[in-house]
């Protein structure tokens, strides 16, 4: 499995991206301060590092240094929200930026982004007896291929990638239509009415109250 480190000093923070990552599969660690950052990349190999840039004891600027002499890729996760701040963190060698506040969906989307590039990522994934090939497209249960729209596969993939997440209506939108969402409801609903019906999924697709829907798994 993929080991994700941590390096945030805000525990509420932290605590929150390990739960989502820990749920979408990864291991993870945390360190709370750069100094604690900088002895468990020595110590151990991680195949990508969450860096926040204002950190006790050693900047995440200084760190960033360390860790890529290891070819570990860096995502900076800091509330340095300037286009000056994010050029600075690309230039110094970050792989990515995000800015605080954030939403999980996007952190998950951005932490897959950066696997793949390094090859770390894997272009397939199981849910019991169903296995999505990202890199053909397919879904497939057991040895049958199942149809789905193309709205109804970034749906599915969305539901993947974000396992056992409350996902509002307005995000799913947003991720699967590629436009903001204008309060209308219909389209995410019976979008995901089809896909549970296609999946045979009505257990494992529920819906959260005024919320929009989650994966179960």
């Amino acid at each position: 499995m993929l080991k994700i480190l941590i390096v945030e000093d805000e525990e509420a923070i932290s605590d929150l991206i390990r739960m989502h990552l820990t749920r979408a599969g990864y291991v993870c660690e945390q360190a709370f301060d750069g100094k604690e950052g900088a002895d468990k990349i020595c110590s151990k190999h991680y195949d990508l590092v969450l860096l926040d840039i204002m950190l006790p004891e050693i900047s995440g600027y200084e760190l960033l240094d360390y860790v890529k002499t290891n070819d570990t890729p860096v995502i900076f996760i800091t509330a340095m929200g300037e286009l000056s701040d994010k050029v600075k963190g690309l230039r110094a060698g970050a792989d990515d930026y995000i800015t605080k506040p954030f939403e999980m969906v996007e952190l998950l989307a951005r932490v897959e982004t950066v696997m793949r590039r390094y090859h770390k990522a894997s272009d397939k994934i199981q849910i019991d007896d169903v296995v999505i090939d990202i890199s053909s497209r397919t879904v497939m249960r057991e040895k049958e291929q199942i149809s789905l729209t193309m709205k109804e596969y970034e749906l599915l993939l969305l539901f993947a990638r974000n396992p056992n997440i409350a996902l509002y209506r307005e995000t799913i939108y947003e991720n699967v239509w590629g436009s903001n969402y204008m309060g209308d409801s219909r389209t995410v609903d019976l979008h995901v009415q089809r896909l549970r019906k296609k999946m045979n999924w009505e257990d494992k697709i529920k819906a959260v109250y005024k919320v929009g829907y989650r994966l179960e798994i």
